[in-house]
């Protein structure tokens, strides 16, 4: 069922000619309208730059997040990683939360429910919640269009590219995820899927690539108008512009009264944040954490693109790597011995100057419930988060692989309260530079989402990283 992409970019409309970010700005800055974006992960980041992330929202946080005028900041939530029942809980929270020290500091907001590009997570769980707590919203935007991942949204159908290969997101393995899988590319008859029949197809709005490219920002605004109290549209995007002009649309809808919530992808972000993109980050621009300690980079994510970019790390860079058996991880009288190992080898080849690589054994093991997979998922989490709990000295940068995996080492390994995101090392790997709360203050720590890039992207960044040319690898 796959399609070319080539072939069906061919047919479309060209995008709408007028550059929008400025006009985006413009209705940001003058009315102080602040965007607060609930992260699921902390890979939401991949497409902004000197934007603020911070990982806790007790009102005295978000009161000094709102009091900075800026245009925005993410929350990282992690929620994707939780139960059902716990990250409705949290969401209601932080809603609450949010709602009070707006009013506080006297600033309008809107949420971003951001989640991922290949339609995983609690949804609608977290729109529902948000709704509760936070709401009413005259209507929900769904959005997972992500241009640095190969994400389209073409005539509903949402799609994940390889190569020139189009290929309708229930068709891939992220569809077949043990504890969000799905059986609808169209994401119109998805909404109904997962509302289990509350929303039905057929109410779901849809906003076309002809309607955006041909009408432009009005016209997108009056069709949102349009949209009945409390419905569903969804967002066909094939380039940054796209989403551009329906951020923009949305903006002019605020304007004249509504109230939108969206879960969307990362592209939506830098989109209605009015952030022109910026080149990756080069070499140069790590030089200053660079010292004689090795680098680290920790894998936990399981995704096929993972394993296969890892094996290409291991194959083209010279590392120090220690591989963790998951099924031991699991096993309560084994796990302590395997992680004071991890510790010890990964100390060592740290400070002889070795980059070094903490993986989990590519063997994935799940639970016969989702819940029991996530129980799974915690236990090994846990265990990366207490090596690195152990580093003994500064390590030169920390890369994490994989969404929850990035988000507990920050978090719980790292101590990082709040992070400015400097940019990003490859197209949708995104460089957070670590507050001096943290315990490697100024080290850049680099998320690297389990299913972004080819499967080379994982060795050009750490070959970009280390100070050591490119040869064999070095394996304890």
């Amino acid at each position: 069922m796959t399609v070319s992409r080539s072939a069906l970019f061919a047919i479309l409309p060209p995008v709408w000619p007028e550059d929008v970010r400025e006009e985006i700005r413009t209705e940001l800055t003058t009315r102080n309208r602040q965007l607060v974006v609930l992260d699921d992960d902390p890979t939401g980041t991949q497409t902004v730059h000197d934007v603020a992330v911070v990982t806790r929202w007790d009102r005295t946080t978000l009161r000094e997040e709102f009091a900075r005028r800026e245009n925005g900041f993410f929350i990282l939530t992690n929620s994707r990683s939780l139960e059902p029942a716990a990250a409705r809980a949290l969401n209601l929270e932080l809603a609450a939360n949010v709602r009070a020290a707006a009013a506080a500091e006297e600033c309008e907001f809107t949420f971003v429910s951001r989640s991922d590009s290949t339609l995983r997570g609690h949804f609608p769980l977290e729109t529902d919640a948000l709704s509760e707590a936070g709401g009413p919203f005259d209507a929900t935007v769904i959005a997972p269009y992500f241009e640095a991942g190969g994400r389209y949204t073409i005539g509903d159908v949402h799609y994940v590219a390889e190569g020139d290969a189009l290929t309708p997101a229930a068709e891939t393995p992220f569809a077949r995820d043990r504890v969000f899988g799905y059986a609808n590319s169209n994401l119109r008859a998805w909404v109904e899927e997962k509302t289990g029949g509350r929303v039905k197809r057929a109410q779901v709005r849809s906003l076309s690539i002809e309607l955006i490219r041909r009408g432009g920002p009005h016209a997108v605004m009056e069709k949102l108008l349009a949209v009945p109290r409390g419905g569903y549209v969804v967002v066909n995007a094939a380039a940054p512009r796209d989403m551009e002009v329906v951020a923009l649309a949305t903006l002019l809808g605020v304007a004249a009264g509504r109230r939108f919530l969206f879960r969307t992808a990362a592209q939506f972000v830098s989109a209605r944040l009015g952030i022109a993109p910026r080149p990756c980050l080069e070499r140069s621009a790590f030089r200053a954490t660079r010292g004689n300690t090795g680098g680290l980079i920790v894998a936990g994510s399981y995704v096929p693109k993972t394993t296969e970019q890892l094996v290409a790390l291991r194959s083209g860079c010279t590392l120090t790597v220690i591989e963790l058996d998951v099924a031991a991880l699991l096993d309560p009288a084994r796990a302590p011995v395997l992680v004071a190992q991890a510790i010890t080898g990964m100390n060592e080849a740290i400070a002889a100057g070795h980059d070094t690589l903490v993986s989990t054994s590519r063997t994935l093991i799940t639970g016969e419930t989702s819940a029991t997979s996530l129980a799974i998922g915690e236990t090994v989490s846990r265990a990366l988060v207490e090596i690195v709990q152990g580093l003994a000295s500064r390590p030169r940068y920390v890369l994490a692989k994989g969404g929850i995996t990035s988000s507990d080492i920050a978090t719980r390994a790292l101590g990082v309260r709040r992070a400015m995101v400097r940019g990003q090392l490859l197209p949708g790997v995104p460089v957070w530079q670590l507050g001096p709360e943290t315990r490697f203050p100024g080290v850049d720590y680099i998320v690297f989402p389990g299913n972004v890039g080819d499967r080379m992207a994982l060795q050009q960044a750490v070959s970009q990283l280390q100070t050591r040319p490119v040869g064999d690898a070095e394996r304890r």
